[in-house]
């Protein structure tokens, strides 16, 4: 079996001692794993940075067995930040949380596109906001939406409740706020734990998964 796609790599693993394991979100194929061979040489392992874009050649003996990938790199993401530790680790908590919800080999577009778009927006001076909006987004094509509009239709817009497994969880002020103008960093962190709240009773418990670190490490930039 064989096919080419362009996919966002979400993880990477070593296999041996030249080669590696990839997890990536590929836009026609949904999310592989794959060997790759020489992945860990001097030549390759730079493409190889979560988030990054690239090019994937997948072979395979049949369909349901495992394969190997041969790789390009079209855009290299994280090496754009790297001297920015937020920027870094927001593109590693999207990574983790695709890494643990998306079903093996299920093509979603949508939730791609969502992704490539968020990425492509991390250097604006609203990023934070952007990602926030992101993680919404995904939990909707996921299978769970949030109504906003009894809280729209309040005046105070704060203590608005939405019950999730017969637990209520105080939606956040920031989140009715369509304009990108800057937040403050408590808003973001209520935003961020919200988020979480919602990742956690819909998804992560009920699967008996565990949190995404980075998710974890996002959050706690903000106080």
């Amino acid at each position: 079996m064989y096919w080419t796609d362009e996919g966002y790599l979400l993880s990477k693993n070593n296999f041996d001692e030249n080669s590696i394991i990839i997890e990536a979100f590929t836009l026609n194929h949904g999310k592989y794993t794959g060997v790759v061979y020489g992945g860990s040489s001097r030549k390759q392992k730079r493409n190889f940075q979560i988030g990054n874009k690239i090019l994937l050649n997948w072979r395979s003996k049949s369909e349901n067995k495992s394969g190997y990938f041969n790789t390009e790199l079209i855009k290299p993401i994280s090496p754009f930040f790297f001297d920015d530790k937020k920027r870094t680790i927001c593109i590693l908590s999207a990574a983790s949380i695709l890494k643990i919800l998306l079903p093996e080999r299920q093509i979603n577009k949508k939730i791609y596109n969502s992704l490539e778009k968020m990425l492509s927006e991390l250097k604006s001076e609203n990023w934070i906001k952007l990602y926030i909006y992101w993680e919404l987004s995904l939990i909707k094509d996921l299978g769970f939406e949030v109504n906003f509009l009894n809280a729209e239709n309040s005046e105070s817009k704060v203590n608005n409740l939405i019950e999730i497994n017969n637990k209520s969880f105080t939606i956040p002020k920031m989140l009715f706020d369509n304009d990108l103008k800057k937040s403050y960093s408590r808003e973001i962190k209520e935003a961020l734990i919200f988020n979480k709240n919602l990742f956690m009773e819909n998804f992560i418990l009920p699967n008996k998964l565990r949190f995404p670190l980075y998710r974890n490490i996002l959050e706690s930039y903000y106080q």
